[in-house]
C-alpha cells in the first residue's frame, strides 16, 4: 500500500510539472494509453481473450467516460493547485459516494455516517474559503473530479456483480484511451524527449499504483490499510516543498485534517458494520434448500434407524 501511495504521489508531481506547458487532456491520454499497453499483456496472460467477454458493454462505456472525465479534471486541478491541496481534495471522493449511493443504490445512511460526511465537507469549506476572494476555480474543478470519481466507484460496484475485476480494468483502460484521444487531439502540442519520458512514467506509475492498492486491499484488512493511504498527503507536502517551493497554509492543514478524520472514520465504521454483518450471517442457522424434499420421520421407527439418521452429517441429504 505504501508503494502504491508513493507511485501516486510521484505521478501527481509529474502531472504538475508537465501541466506547466501541456494540457491536462493530453497528459490524461498518455496516462490511459500507457496504462493500457502496460496492463494488456498481464490481463491476457491471466485470462486470455476471455477477458474481453462482457454482458454490459454500455456499462463499461459509461464507466470509462466518467473515469476519464474525472482524470482530466483531477489533472487540471493538480497542475494549478499546491500538491497538498489537490491531494487533500482527492480524499473527498468517499464523502461524495455516500449521497450518490443513497440516490442511485437506495442505501440508507445512518446518523454517524451522515455527521462524518458533513464534517468532511466542512473541512473542504475551510480549505477553499468560499467567503474570501481567494476561492480558486481549480479547487472547484478538483471537487468536481472527486464527485466524478465517486460516481465511477459506484459504477464499478454495479459492474462487479457480473464482471471480473480484470475485465473491468481492461475495458476502462481501453475505453478511456479512446475517449481521451478525442479532446487531446484538439489541444495537442509537440513534446520534447524529456516530456515523452515523463508522460510514459505517468502512465506506468498510475498502473503500478493502482495494482499495488488493489493488491493491498485484497491481502489486508480495510481498517489497517486505509490509514496508510493518507501518507500521500505527507509525501505530496514534501514533494511540493522540494520541487515547487510550496508551503501549505493553516487553512489547508486544518481542512485536510478534518477531511482525513472524517473519511477515516467512515472507513472504520464501514469495516465494523461489515464485520458485524458477516458474524450475523455465520451465526444464522442454515435454511433448507427450496427444492429439497421435506423428510418426514416415521411415527414408529426402530431405534437403530433413529440413531443412524442422527449420525448423518449436515447436508448429506443430497443438498
Amino acid at each position: 500500500m505504501l508503494l502504491g501511495c508513493l507511485c501516486f504521489a510521484i505521478m501527481g508531481a509529474l502531472v504538475k510539472l508537465l501541466g506547466q506547458r501541456l494540457d491536462s487532456m493530453q497528459i490524461a491520454f498518455f496516462r490511459c494509453a500507457v496504462a493500457f499497453l502496460a496492463t494488456l499483456p498481464f490481463v491476457l496472460h491471466k485470462k486470455g481473450h476471455g477477458a474481453f467477454r462482457t454482458i454490459h458493454p454500455f456499462g463499461h462505456l459509461l464507466r470509462g467516460g466518467v473515469g476519464v472525465a474525472a482524470m482530466m479534471a483531477s489533472f487540471f486541478a493538480t497542475a494549478r493547485l499546491p500538491l497538498t491541496t489537490s491531494t487533500a481534495i482527492s480524499f473527498t471522493t468517499p464523502l461524495f459516494m455516500i449521497p450518490i449511493a443513497v440516490l442511485l443504490l437506495g442505501e440508507i445512511v445512518r446518523w454517524r455516517r451522515g455527521l462524518a460526511t458533513l464534517a468532511g465537507f466542512l473541512g473542504v469549506l475551510i480549505m477553499v474559503r468560499p467567503d474570501t476572494s481567494s476561492l480558486d476555480p481549480a479547487a472547484m474543478i478538483g471537487l468536481f473530479a472527486a464527485l466524478l470519481s465517486a460516481l465511477s466507484v459506484i459504477l464499478i460496484k454495479r459492474l462487479s456483480g457480473t464482471e471480473g475485476i480484470l475485465t473491468i480494468l481492461l475495458y476502462f483502460a481501453l475505453v478511456s484511451s479512446v475517449l481521451a484521444a478525442i479532446p487531446a487531439a484538439l489541444v495537442w502540442l509537440p513534446m520534447t524527449r524529456l516530456e515523452l519520458v515523463l508522460l510514459a512514467a505517468v502512465g506506468i506509475l498510475g498502473a503500478l499504483g493502482q495494482f499495488c492498492v488493489v493488491r493491498a486491499y485484497a491481502l489486508g484488512e480495510l481498517t489497517a490499510i486505509a490509514p496508510i493511504d493518507y501518507s500521500r498527503l505527507v509525501i505530496a507536502g514534501i514533494m511540493g516543498f522540494v520541487l515547487f517551493a510550496e508551503l501549505p497554509d493553516r487553512y489547508t492543514v486544518g481542512g485536510a485534517l478534518i477531511i482525513v478524520g472524517a473519511t477515516l472514520y467512515i472507513a472504520r465504521r464501514e469495516a465494523h458494520l461489515s464485520r458485524l454483518h458477516r458474524e450475523e450471517l455465520a451465526a444464522r442457522p442454515l435454511e433448507p434448500h427450496p427444492n429439497e424434499p421435506v423428510r418426514t420421520e416415521p411415527t414408529e421407527a426402530p431405534k437403530a434407524v433413529e440413531d443412524s439418521s442422527r449420525a448423518l452429517p449436515a447436508g448429506a441429504g443430497g443438498r
